[in-house]
């Protein structure tokens, strides 16, 4: 899908995983892009973007923001008809998740949201939630109609001291509905995805994807993978939807983004079977009593194992295919090229 009717759109959290394939999505199709980023001269963050293609890079303006400053995002914001707020911190393990991750989360949406309405050009926000915000757990899946979330669901079961990531998620969303609600100016379109693989368009080495795939070639997991079920996604479908949601005049509410569901060792399986004997990918999956036993060692809580590990996660896509006319890339072309991108740089 392409938008005829070339636009200036903002992107926050450029420097992220999604943001940069988003960024070459807008570009390709001609947009101009308003970035915000941290720090528009470290070159570690945003080489990547200006390296997209030198005939473009003058549609392409970074702009510097903080998710806690109020008023950071109004400059870059200025003269745009559509804003995508992509950025929110995706770390599993935090010292302070108030701080962390929540703080970040929705105050960060309250300020981007708060530049929207001061901004009378824009007239979209597309928001990058998760689908953490409809499931907290696998085991969640059990009290929704026919064990399947749909987007009619909200993620009740997480907190600061469970799933606080989750949690971080599903507050910002609620967040956004209810500044959505308060003003008529813009529309709200919220993309729900499920676990992002996939090459960036540099490897994250500090994106919490990549290190779980990083896992499973390091040694970490070579006795066996927790019997963990998550729905997947590829980070150039996730960057699609974001920009079918952005553009279609149609799109509403919200979307479950996910190719279909997968599993740790499905993921190590396909890896093995591409990459050999070259790493040591797990073969089985561990007993859930000794994960359980484990877990405070590994850094989790035991109710967060006995809710998830061997729960099935499913979860229908089916608005994302008919509303935005969604399709989905293959798991097994995902997670290869993301581990190969990987190799290539050294990171595993």
């Amino acid at each position: 899908m392409e938008s005829t009717n070339k636009q200036t759109v903002m992107v926050t959290g450029a420097s992220g995983y999604v943001a940069g394939r988003l960024i070459e999505n807008l570009l390709g199709k001609g947009h101009t892009v308003h970035a915000t980023v941290r720090n528009p001269h470290d070159r570690n963050a945003v080489g990547h973007l200006l390296a997209l293609n030198d005939g473009v890079t003058s549609r392409l303006k970074l702009f510097a923001a903080d998710l806690l400053k109020e008023g950071s995002f109004d400059e870059a914001m200025k003269g745009c008809d559509l804003v995508f707020h992509t950025a929110s911190p995706f770390f599993n393990k935090v010292k302070d998740p108030q701080r962390d991750l929540v703080d970040p989360a929705v105050k960060g949406t309250e300020n981007v949201l708060s530049s929207a309405n001061r901004t009378p050009s824009v007239k979209r926000v597309v928001l990058t939630s998760s689908v953490a915000a409809i499931i907290g757990d696998a085991a969640d899946c059990l009290g929704y109609p026919g064990g399947i979330a749909t987007e009619e669901q909200w993620n009740t079961t997480s907190s600061l001291k469970h799933q606080p990531y989750s949690y971080s998620k599903t507050q910002a969303e609620r967040k956004a509905w209810e500044m959505a609600g308060a003003q008529s100016q813009w529309e709200l379109v919220v993309i729900n995805p499920s676990f992002v693989i996939g090459p960036g368009l540099k490897t994250h080495s500090n994106a919490e994807s990549f290190n779980i795939i990083r896992q499973m070639a390091n040694g970490m997991l070579r006795f066996g993978a927790p019997d963990f079920n998550i729905g997947v996604v590829d980070v150039r479908d996730l960057a699609e939807a974001h920009y079918r949601a952005g553009f279609m005049p149609e799109a509403n509410g919200r979307h479950i983004i996910s190719a279909r569901e997968s599993s740790l060792l499905e993921l190590a399986t396909l890896l093995r079977n591409k990459f050999g004997r070259r790493y040591p990918f797990p073969k089985r999956t561990l007993p859930n009593g000794v994960i359980w036993l484990m877990a405070p060692l590994a850094g989790l809580s035991r109710r967060m194992v006995s809710r998830n590990m061997g729960q099935p996660w499913k979860a229908d896509n089916s608005k994302s295919i008919r509303s935005l006319g969604m399709s989905y890339r293959p798991v097994e072309e995902s997670i290869t090229e993301m581990f190969a991108q990987m190799v290539e740089a050294k990171l595993v």
